[in-house]
């Protein structure tokens, strides 16, 4: 449901997300950004999901069924987890003798 949803938006990250898996290097920026509205909506459907179960006879699954959605999203999207990441490069400076 929640794919179907944002289909156009999903499968512009989709997109992104094999470029990004290919070659981190350049794609970081742009990831990030896309990446910050596709765990907005993951998170928003966890929490419709979660919230129905944890009112009822099954709250004590709700922590079980969160971590199973989330695990479906990295399954779908593996490296999901490196949205945000900030990537700072360093040099080592030559010193002259």
């Amino acid at each position: 449901m929640m794919i179907d949803e944002n289909r156009e938006l999903f499968q512009s990250f989709s997109l992104l997300h094999d470029q990004y898996a290919k070659d981190q290097d350049g794609l970081q920026e742009k990831f990030n950004k896309a990446g910050e509205r596709i765990l907005d909506i993951i998170r928003e459907y966890e929490n419709r999901l979660c919230r129905n179960t944890e009112r009822g006879i099954y709250s004590k699954f709700s922590g079980n069924l969160a971590e199973k959605f989330q695990n479906e999203a990295r399954h779908n999207f593996p490296m999901i987890d490196y949205i945000g990441l900030v990537v700072e490069k360093f040099s080592i400076k030559r010193i002259n003798l």
